[in-house]
């Protein structure tokens, strides 16, 4: 049940009222008419703008309309007013009885009380993390694992199809890097003297690998040129490093459903025929890029080379995807693959990019609206910078990675679930502080904690209730009797479980996953202010001695928090807490 979309589809029905009786014309459009909570909570239960949107095509006062339809919807027993306000804006109450009628749903729905068909069975492919096969994820992979992988499930319990995919960067130079790298460890562990130069990766994490490398071949590749080693070790390299990735994404929960090698599309031709398609479409050709104002772009050449016409689409400069020497630039293999997912039939693409990749977006919006003629969106979300403190201050460097805090450090020291919910506590293009201290502090200030203890209080109520001798199963509390839930602390608990299924369709329509959090934030703080208050207020508590029936009506209502807050944690990747430890 979706009361939003409800109450949308009466004020849509008193609308066409309205038109047949002649207090409208008939061509109105009414795509914009909206039914939302209203900006301040003393105003109504719901407010619709359609006097607002309407009065220009109707050649009519705003509030001429408003006041029509708010007899029509009066008539309506579900609506206890509707009032005018400002310019147009109808305010609306609804009956307590309204809002209750949201109990039941969510219990007989359990988890999947808000599920949503908004998105049709859409194919939608959510590319994340994809970091460079080079060594253990940091925190900043974090932020997008959890992003990604939160967004990935908010969208298939929208009722879109996903595929969660990671692209493996293992065709570019900085493998080579790698398995020198290694080569480098593989020698030390041989009990060589060796030193780390610049531009090498000195991390601990491949002493195992140099390690392992010995176990497998010996001593074949000492003192042997580059030329004998180069490729297998790159091989070798890749594999150790995905499957410590992998190690790492489990660590919180991550599952990717598609693993994409960007090698396979090197020496296949598969980048060039791509290009090929584009250039019969006129938008690959020989030219040379003016000078760039301020600072010049990383594939920028003051000399002939292959240019991609990305201007076309938006960009700022058209874009290079062969360097004057022959070689592709990073950008050609990007177009290839992109050219891969359309080809598998995707309806729409998001991709999930560090803040540092920011001035890569035009550029990738440009070729998928090239290759997909215009008819596939991409959404290229941003993940801005975590900065990690402890005690107040800057935690520092991990030595293990040799020059960043890893993913593992982060879960090792606060919990996937903590993790998980505090880096959805900001919006992604946000910078977000993760304090180690915080996160774990049992307080209102801390978020986790208090969604948490939310739930943990409501099933401390179910065990008392149980051993009580009271029937508390859902079964039973779906037809509980809620006519004594009449107090107004009691009714905005219901008005916000009946929010649940209209901010889910919200935050994926926007892929903004982290509404999922702060609306649980806003939920707890309901349920934790009606525990309160009945700590004052008898008639607030939940178990009414002597009063079976008043009693499982009053935890139909917070059994139905439960619900929400089990299905809000599910999409974040949180496991709902029972009890607190």
């Amino acid at each position: 049940m979706n009361l939003f979309a409800d109450i949308h589809a009466l004020v849509l029905t008193a609308l066409a009222q309205m038109q047949s009786d002649g207090t409208l014309p008939a061509d109105l459009d009414f795509s914009n008419v909206a039914v939302e909570p209203p900006r301040d909570a003393l105003h109504g239960d719901m407010a619709t703008n359609a006097a607002m949107v309407l009065a220009k095509a109707a050649k009519m006062k705003p509030r001429d309309i408003a006041d029509a339809l708010a007899i029509k919807l009066t008539a309506d027993d579900r609506i206890t007013s509707a009032d005018v306000a400002g310019p147009g804006f109808l305010n609306l109450r609804l009956a307590p009885a309204v809002w209750l009628s949201i109990i039941p749903d969510a219990l007989q729905a359990g988890n999947d009380f808000g599920r949503s068909q908004m998105g049709g069975g859409k194919k939608v492919n959510v590319e994340y993390v994809s970091a460079n096969p080079t060594g253990p994820l940091h925190v900043g992979h974090t932020r997008g694992a959890v992003f990604g992988d939160a967004l990935a499930s908010l969208l298939d319990f929208a009722g879109y199809n996903v595929t969660r995919e990671y692209v493996i960067n293992d065709g570019g130079s900085q493998i080579n890097t790698l398995a020198r790298s290694v080569y480098l460890r593989y020698l030390e562990a041989h009990g060589r003297e060796v030193s780390f130069p610049d531009g090498v990766y000195p991390g601990d994490y491949l002493i195992p690998v140099g390690q392992a490398l010995k176990d497998k071949v010996g001593d074949a590749y000492i003192d042997q040129p580059e030329a004998v080693w180069l490729e297998e070790i790159r091989n070798y390299a890749t594999d150790a490093m995905m499957d410590l990735i992998r190690a790492d994404l489990a660590l919180l929960g991550v599952k990717m459903d598609r693993f994409f090698s960007e090698k396979s599309l090197y020496s296949t031709g598969k980048i060039e025929a791509c290009l090929e398609m584009l250039k019969k479409k006129g938008l690959v050709y020989q030219g040379v890029l003016e000078p760039p104002k301020g600072k010049a772009p990383d594939d920028w050449e003051s000399r002939e080379q292959t240019l991609f016409k990305s201007t076309d689409y938006g960009d700022d400069i058209d874009r290079a995807v062969m360097k004057s020497d022959g070689s592709w630039t990073y950008f050609a293999p990007d177009i290839a693959y992109h050219y891969d997912k359309l080809q598998r039939g995707y309806d729409e693409l998001i991709l999930i990019l560090g803040a540092d990749h920011s001035g890569y977006v035009k550029r990738m919006k440009a070729i998928v609206s090239a290759l997909s003629e215009n008819t596939v969106p991409l959404d290229v979300k941003l993940c801005q910078l975590v900065k990690l403190y402890k005690n107040g201050q800057p935690f520092k460097m991990s030595k293990r990675a040799g020059t960043f805090v890893t993913l593992k450090d982060v879960v090792d020291r606060v919990g996937p679930d903590v993790t998980r919910f505090v880096m959805l506590t900001r919006k992604n293009d946000a910078p977000l502080d993760f304090d180690f201290d915080k996160v774990l502090d049992q307080s209102k200030e801390n978020p986790v904690f208090y969604v948490q203890y939310a739930n943990a209080r409501i099933n401390s109520v179910l065990r008392k209730a149980k051993k009580a001798g009271m029937d508390v199963s859902d079964a039973t509390l779906i037809t509980a009797d809620s006519s004594h839930i009449t107090h107004d602390a009691e009714l905005a608990v219901a008005r916000k479980i009946a929010e649940w299924p209209r901010l889910l369709e919200l935050a994926a329509k926007h892929n903004e996953p982290h509404r999922i959090a702060f609306y649980l934030y806003d939920l707890a703080s309901d349920f934790h202010s009606l525990w309160n208050r009945g700590k004052e207020e008898t008639d607030l508590r939940f178990l009414q001695e002597g009063e079976i029936a008043t009693s499982q009506g009053k935890i139909s209502l917070i059994r139905a928090v439960s619900v929400v807050i089990s299905a809000g944690l599910g999409i974040l990747g949180v496991t709902p807490m029972e009890e607190m430890r």
